[in-house]
């Protein structure tokens, strides 16, 4: 008999899209605000304020951060996966993790619209 162990063990093409997808995303959104910011004759509160004021920049932050919390998810799943061998601990891990990433998302919307 077979003696299988679930873990949460995705692997194959999506997670490997995904994670390209996401870098990508974190790396237009790095690029855009170094472009923003180089593009200021001068910088402070006042103009940091007025960046993220309008909803296209905070969509798109909100966007870049999904896309880093769904990229760490997989990378650090992936780790967990390869180095820690007993099902019960990886399981643990897996859980702190996703409710840890949930709760930084939901943080990121209460920043990014002040609820």
């Amino acid at each position: 008999m077979v003696n299988r162990v679930v873990t949460g063990a995705h692997y194959g093409l999506r997670d490997w899209l995904v994670q390209r997808v996401t870098a990508l995303v974190m790396a237009i959104y790095a690029l855009a605000i170094v472009a923003q910011l180089l593009l200021q004759p001068a910088f402070g509160y006042d103009t940091w304020s007025e960046l993220f004021s309008g909803n296209l920049m905070r969509t798109f932050s909100l966007l870049f951060l999904l896309s880093l919390f769904y990229h760490a998810w997989i990378g650090v799943r992936d780790i967990v996966m390869d180095y820690v061998k007993p099902a019960s601990i990886r399981l643990v891990i897996h859980v702190l993790v996703i409710l840890a990433l949930i709760l930084y998302a939901i943080w990121s919307v209460q920043i990014l619209w002040g609820m």
